[in-house]
């Protein structure tokens, strides 16, 4: 039987959690969504102007053809792209067909998300033929190519699925958009103030209640109750300092086009060893992730005090909601200590630096000058040199770095390396520095992990991982990985695979067989201990494979493809471009998949 007590205590219950709502409450909510539990102030707010009254919120296009008419930006030569255009026909007369291109992404706020790019050549035209061709019953291509006349505009963006946080972004002009990167138009207000508005937890609250789904569109962002914003003048301050701060975030890493170099080697971070200048970075990157934490809540609190609802939000933001890559919080996912999130956050700096220093080896980047120095199809370091006559690091000559188990070549990556760790750093504090960087590449703790280890067993992964499966240097690797030779894309020839043949290939089972002949010769020396030949026998074995791999190698897939002299074209994307060198090249798992419409 309930006692008197317990049956007290459920009625208390239940009288805490029962809900009274007029049938005019419920009208007042667009579509009259049945939410329940919201309280009288909440529900209030629906009888504000929806927001469709103070912005023209549009959906993007279609291409129909995403593997077609998208690429990463950083896949084609970069002076194809045309930025900051008012119209995709002015950029047209300018000779530019490629323009940056808005496809929403994951959740992230003010600023970010920028990687795509556009073919919209004869201001669309090609793409709306083949709209007429796919769908010859849509009379008008508007249809499918939406909101043309919004193309290149200022604007604000959002993620549009979610997991309960909703992320929105403001979007430089110059850019067109995706069905999955809608973008709002304010008509009057500032942007700032609007996305300030948007990215407080009064959105959050009024979207989860018209839509309780995963996925946010342009219908339910136009019925977004937008009360009279507060007259508060800080507002569009805190937005701008928010978008700046995001964008310099996103600027500091390769994927952005604004990258200009890496934020370790800048002046106010850099000292004499790099653990101390990791730590000057990495307190640098807590004081900005705090200084935006305390941004959004004081914009939070601006518009929570403004409409009464103190009672119902709180301006709080979880370390893990500020969206700045340098936030490992946000940055990692799952239940991680702080000690691992740190952990992390060091390797993939380490990992950073090691790619920068491999795009300046192969004169993508230069430590004299921001910015890509080498972008475009076919260019060599002679185009390199004109813009950086006296680097103080050189990039390779020939396009081929060799990462191979040992130091085989002169220009093998991991002595490369070394050379740029100590043009950057200095030769004093060199071996303190190198040790520094292996040890925080070894997060899984494995006994004698060195540098090389992390080229041969890593880095390429990390690269394919950065470039989201359109890597910009390419590996040329025999089956078992015994022969490894990077290139970069952009400075392919149709002589560069000779080169990786006859100057590297080649060259190294010359040098194998030397060093073959010196094991036998060591086998049986009567000079040689018993340990010294039994050593030798082993390696012998070990190299007589390898030989026999790299023959094969030559034989079946080098040789044959470098008398082919196959020439790329850099506008067709990684997707098309890589295969073309079939199995010289290590395979990328998932690079055939259909783009995402």
């Amino acid at each position: 039987m309930v006692s008197n007590s317990q049956a007290s205590k459920i009625k208390e219950d239940m009288e805490n959690h029962f809900f009274r709502a007029s049938a005019e409450d419920f009208m007042s909510i667009p579509g009259s969504v049945v939410s329940y539990w919201a309280s009288p102030k909440v529900i209030n707010l629906f009888k504000s102007p929806s927001f469709e009254n103070h912005a023209s919120v549009r959906q993007g296009m279609a291409t129909t053809d995403n593997d077609r008419f998208l690429r990463k930006w950083y896949e084609i030569s970069f002076r194809s792209i045309g930025f900051n255009f008012d119209s995709p026909g002015e950029g047209n007369q300018a000779g530019y067909s490629w323009f940056p291109y808005n496809k929403g992404g994951e959740f992230r706020k003010w600023y970010g998300n920028l990687e795509y790019i556009v073919n919209y050549e004869k201001n669309g035209d090609t793409l709306i033929q083949l709209v007429r061709k796919k769908y010859p019953k849509i009379s008008d291509p508007e249809f499918v190519i939406k909101n043309r006349s919004y193309y290149c505009k200022e604007a604000i963006t959002w993620s549009d699925v979610t997991s309960g946080a909703t992320s929105f972004r403001y979007i430089p002009k110059g850019m067109l958009f995706d069905g999955r990167g809608s973008c709002i138009f304010p008509l009057e207000l500032s942007i700032n103030k609007v996305i300030g508005f948007l990215n407080s937890p009064i959105t959050m609250l009024v979207t989860s209640l018209l839509n309780p789904t995963l996925v946010l569109n342009p219908g339910e962002i136009k019925k977004i109750p937008f009360p009279d914003l507060p007259k508060e003048a800080r507002l569009s301050e805190l937005t701008n300092l928010m978008i700046s701060t995001t964008r310099s975030d996103w600027d500091s890493y390769e994927v952005s086009w604004d990258f200009a170099s890496l934020p370790m080697l800048h002046p106010g971070y850099r000292q004499a060893i790099l653990q101390a200048t990791y730590q000057r970075l990495r307190a640098h990157w807590r004081e900005a992730t705090q200084g935006i934490q305390r941004l959004e809540e004081e914009n939070n609190r601006i518009f929570i005090d403004a409409y009464g609802l103190q009672d119902e939000l709180t301006p709080d933001v979880p370390l893990n909601e500020i969206t700045l890559t340098c936030n490992p919080h946000y940055r990692y996912k799952g239940n991680k200590t702080e000690e691992e999130l740190e952990a992390e956050l060091l390797a993939d700096t380490m990992r950073e630096f090691i790619s920068y220093a491999v795009g300046c080896m192969l004169g993508r980047y230069s430590l004299d000058k921001p910015g890509l120095i080498l972008a475009n199809q076919g260019e060599t370091l002679a185009d390199y040199l004109k813009q950086v006559p006296q680097p103080r690091f050189t990039p390779d000559k020939d396009n081929v770095i060799p990462m191979l188990d040992g130091d085989w070549f002169a220009d093998d990556i991991v002595e490369r390396f070394r050379q740029f760790l100590r043009v950057t750093f200095g030769e004093e504090r060199y071996e303190e520095n190198l040790q520094f960087i292996e040890q925080a590449l070894n997060t899984k703790g494995k006994r004698n992990y060195t540098l090389r280890d992390y080229f041969l067993s890593e880095f390429y992964t990390d690269h394919i991982k950065r470039y989201k499966k359109r890597p910009i240097y390419w590996l040329f690797s025999s089956p078992k990985g015994s022969f490894n030779a990077l290139i970069y894309m952009h400075r392919y020839r149709p002589d560069t695979v000779s080169v990786v043949l006859n100057d590297y290939l080649r060259e190294f089972r010359a040098k194998l067989d030397a060093h073959l002949q010196h094991l036998q010769a060591t086998s049986i020396s009567a000079d040689s201990s018993q340990g010294d030949k039994t050593k030798a026998l082993k390696e012998i074995d070990k190299v007589t494979k390898t030989m026999a791999e790299l023959e094969d190698y030559e034989r079946d897939v080098l040789y044959p493809l470098a008398t082919q002299q196959i020439e790329i074209d850099l506008d067709d994307g990684v997707k098309v471009n890589y295969p073309k060198l079939g199995a010289a090249l290590k395979r990328i798992p998932g690079l055939e998949a259909k783009d995402e419409d």
